[in-house]
């Protein structure tokens, strides 16, 4: 992300996504703008059955569903993960976009869009990372994997350990989350 013109303001980009459409959702990382595919059935299945698994194993937590996120190391990007796992009603008397002090896993399920490779796999964990935020779960329906990403580096992004799974291993998310997945129903959830 670096070495380029940022395309726009924070301040502007946070006035055309509060005016955008319900039906479109716009993200901000490094002054670089995109759109968020919608979420297809197979996805929005996958973002369920975490929000149950968590809560079950976690009840004192909640899984915020598109929560806004001020990321990166200054506060710059803006992105809306699937899902943000935090301690129960954090995030209330917040605005649109949040700090992710408190986050304690972001959580971003891939879609099928020439983009998703880019965001989701590259430049997310950056800011992720950047933002100190304590895990990224991406569950990968493309490669059929969970790369859970642990330890964040503040100074350079991204996270210094990733460990990857496949559908149908069982995946530990590590401390502050502490839960433990069973993800065999995930292969039922991809093209």
């Amino acid at each position: 992300m670096a070495g380029h013109t940022p395309q726009m303001s924070v301040e502007e980009f946070e006035t055309i996504a509060h005016a955008a459409p319900k039906t479109v959702t716009l993200e901000s990382l490094g002054g670089r703008v995109g759109v968020k595919k919608g979420m297809d059935g197979d996805r929005s299945t996958i973002v369920s059955w975490l929000v149950r698994r968590c809560m079950q194993s976690r009840p004192e937590l909640d899984l915020y569903y598109g929560r806004g996120l001020r990321v990166d190391a200054y506060g710059q990007s803006r992105a809306r993960p699937d899902a943000v796992l935090a301690p129960e009603a954090h995030f209330a008397g917040h605005g649109e976009w949040s700090d992710p002090d408190g986050a304690l896993m972001v959580v971003e399920v891939t879609s099928y869009d020439p983009d998703t490779d880019r965001w989701d796999r590259h430049e997310k964990p950056g800011v992720y990372g950047q933002a100190g935020i304590p895990l990224y779960f991406l569950i990968d329906r493309d490669s059929r994997t969970l790369k859970v990403h642990t330890h964040p580096d503040r100074q350079v992004g991204g996270y210094r350990d990733v460990r990857v799974a496949r559908f149908g291993e069982t995946v530990a998310l590590p401390e502050p989350v502490g839960i433990e997945l069973d993800t065999e129903i995930l292969k039922t959830y991809v093209r």
